[in-house]
């Protein structure tokens, strides 16, 4: 199968951690017969710098016609200050609104090694699994009008949606809720939004096409106190923009590491936009000890989500497991009695593993 792929490496350790990712896929085309060709565009406070834009119209129009795209991150201090159009982050909000990617995909899964450096206690996280899904392109963040008013003593900020943004979404969370463990919490402030009160209505209206799910309607409070409390009684969630974009910060930190966890941003088509939690860290950035994990977690959600290739996306997934079994780490993670390694020796261990895999179709045989 061949697949033509677009990196965005964006800022900070983005321009490492994608260059993993490629190197990780590059060596699973070579062992499953695949095809993925390659290339590079700039996004973010990169662009600013040499386009003077976050969103270059090149960039948009090489995503457009992309089988999908890996983005690195964006943002970093050196930007703050920038007027409100040429922040970084408004080349991601611009990518998402200009190719349609409503749906985002927050998996939170712990890795056994990693579970003792979470913030709750073992017994509390380790059976945690859940799939956050976030609508993308609306609600507060792109609401109109969105303004200082009154020489800036005054704002305002809209919160829209439409009854198709909200049943498209509802509809995505329904049908993973059906392929997991089928039971679905919608996470709303009914008791206070008017939005809310159409997104219950519309959950309602929902749920009668998926009778094998089970449905929970959560305060977005009471949300936020259980995820703490009993992560592990969440299978899959869906909510609006802005409470899915606090959510999912908040359950990406469950697990013990932000440095671990993937996302996927799609279309209705299956496009997509795969990209690590973590920000672009641009303390360390070009120092070769940035973790490419999350990185490559998020390629083997784009084999699975926008190619299909639910084989070789396990492979990835394996192979992470793998290296972190073995003990192999970057600094930012903590496994007990570990090897610290920097970026370029972790890319090579997993890259190792996908070539073991393959050639010897078993997993127990490539571990250390």
């Amino acid at each position: 199968m061949k697949k033509h792929i677009v990196l965005l490496p964006g800022d900070g350790i983005g321009q490492e951690v994608i260059h993993s990712a490629q190197g990780a896929l590059t060596a699973l085309a070579e062992e499953y017969n695949h095809t993925f060709t390659f290339e590079t565009h700039d996004i973010g406070g990169t662009a600013v710098d040499l386009h003077e834009t976050p969103l270059p119209p090149s960039t948009l129009e090489a995503c457009k016609n992309a089988d999908a795209v890996l983005l690195g991150a964006v943002g970093g201090p050196k930007w703050d200050n920038y007027p409100s159009h040429l922040r970084p982050e408004k080349g991601l909000l611009a990518i998402r609104k200009e190719l349609g990617l409503f749906a985002n995909l927050r998996p939170v899964k712990g890795f056994k090694k990693l579970l003792h450096a979470s913030p709750l206690k073992e017994e509390v996280v380790k059976d945690s699994d859940l799939l956050i899904v976030r609508e993308l392109t609306g609600g507060l963040y792109f609401g109109t009008p969105s303004e200082r008013r009154d020489n800036g003593d005054a704002v305002v900020d809209t919160l829209a949606y439409t009854r198709h943004e909200i049943e498209r979404i509802v509809d995505n969370a329904f049908k993973y809720a059906q392929i997991r463990r089928k039971h679905l919490t919608s996470v709303d402030k009914a008791n206070v939004l008017e939005s809310s009160k159409l997104w219950r209505e519309v959950v309602e209206e929902k749920k009668a096409e998926y009778p094998d799910v089970t449905v929970v309607h959560q305060l977005v409070d009471s949300a936020a106190m259980k995820l703490i409390t009993n992560p592990a009684s969440f299978d899959v969630i869906v909510t609006e923009n802005m409470f899915g974009d606090i959510l999912s910060d908040e359950a990406s930190v469950l697990t013990g590491s932000l440095g671990m966890l993937p996302s996927a941003s799609l279309r209705e088509d299956g496009f997509g936009l795969y990209e690590p939690v973590h920000g672009s860290a641009p303390d360390i950035a070009g120092q070769g000890i940035a973790n490419p994990l999350a990185m490559i977690l998020s390629a083997s959600l784009m084999l699975k989500y926008s190619f299909h290739m639910e084989k070789e996306a396990a492979v990835l997934e394996e192979a992470v497991h793998s290296v972190l079994e073995d003990g192999y780490h970057t600094g930012d993670l903590h496994i007990i009695d570990g090897h610290k390694v920097g970026t370029e020796e972790l890319t090579n261990k997993i890259i190792e593993f996908i070539k073991c895999k393959n050639a010897t179709n078993s997993i127990q045989s490539c571990y250390s």
